[in-house]
């Protein structure tokens, strides 16, 4: 359903909002929709974590892993942090995109005097250091709702005593889910046999185009047949052995040496594939029926002939 990531200074009051957002959703929503919180507390980790850039790594690592598990179509998951790096903003940006879910970003804002006097005032045994609230203070990456990754957002100041509370339910329940983009879409991954289908129906394509040749001249459209390494349930048994391949071809003797270059084109562009995983996105069929078809089409291109 959707991801709203809390941000604001440390000891601002992030938690306070992020219950006040949760309780008012979870009034407003069906009984099927989810409202959950996640926090630093909830995953155990410590405030001294933010005392070394290491840990805070570690710290940031394990939050991201635990929004990866629970972020779903069926839930509106508040992330309550101080999300005060914008890379890691949009790191959970791309997530939502990913998992088809909408997004929101609430900035809890409050001075940092304010914040020094709250932190002070914590006997929870959750207290920052006090150099480290003021180094977590000077690092903070200030929310914009210029970019995309912190749209929409909502400001709301410490001491308000009314939140846009409705304006973020809309938001987060109406508004636009955007589709994932290249860098979020995960990619198909080519068989494990791929490479072999591609080097053997390629080979034996060439191959019978020259034997073709030896007994007669070729040109127009003709079919080809070469052994498979497949078996298909739906062909005889005579036939179950061979692959088809219908290719168009200019009126003129064709020789090894320009099969074979373009052979290695479209093989190169194939392994590429392959390395990647698919550079189409699932458009890219790995089957020997697949490999022979494109192959041909790539021939007829590279051999000037229209269809």
């Amino acid at each position: 359903m959707a991801l709203i990531t809390i941000s604001g200074y440390p000891s601002s009051g992030k938690s306070t909002r992020a219950a006040q957002i949760h309780d008012f959703l979870s009034s407003a929503s069906s009984p099927q929709l989810k409202v959950k919180v996640i926090s630093d507390d909830d995953l155990a980790v410590d405030r001294v974590s933010y005392d070394d850039s290491l840990q805070e790594k570690i710290a940031r690592a394990t939050l991201f892993t635990a929004i990866t598990r629970q972020i779903a179509k069926d839930t509106i998951l508040i992330v309550d942090g101080m999300n005060y790096i914008k890379g890691f903003r949009y790191q959970l940006y791309c997530k939502a995109r990913e998992a088809g879910v909408r997004v929101a970003t609430v900035y809890v804002l409050a001075t940092p005097g304010q914040c020094q006097k709250w932190n002070d005032e914590r006997g929870d045994g959750r207290r920052y250091k006090p150099q480290t609230l003021d180094a977590l203070i000077q690092r903070f990456e200030e929310p914009s709702s210029m970019v995309r990754w912190d749209a929409p957002l909502f400001t709301i100041p410490w001491d308000d005593l009314t939140p846009p509370l409705e304006r973020i339910s809309d938001a987060v329940t109406t508004g636009i889910v955007k589709p994932p983009n290249v860098g979020t879409q995960i990619t198909p991954k080519a068989p494990t046999d791929a490479l072999r289908t591609l080097e053997h129906t390629t080979n034996a394509l060439v191959s019978a185009l020259m034997a073709a040749q030896v007994a007669g001249p070729l040109g127009g459209p003709i079919v080809l047949t070469i052994d498979s390494l497949e078996h298909s349930s739906n062909t005889s048994a005579n036939d179950s052995s061979v692959l088809r391949v219908r290719l168009s071809l200019p009126h003129r003797a064709l020789t090894l040496s320009e099969l074979q270059r373009l052979k290695r084109q479209f093989v190169a562009a194939r392994r590429k594939a392959v390395t990647l995983g698919s550079t189409e996105k699932g458009r890219v069929e790995w089957g020997e029926e697949g490999v022979g078809r494109a192959f041909a089409e790539f021939l007829e291109e590279g051999l000037g002939v229209a269809r």
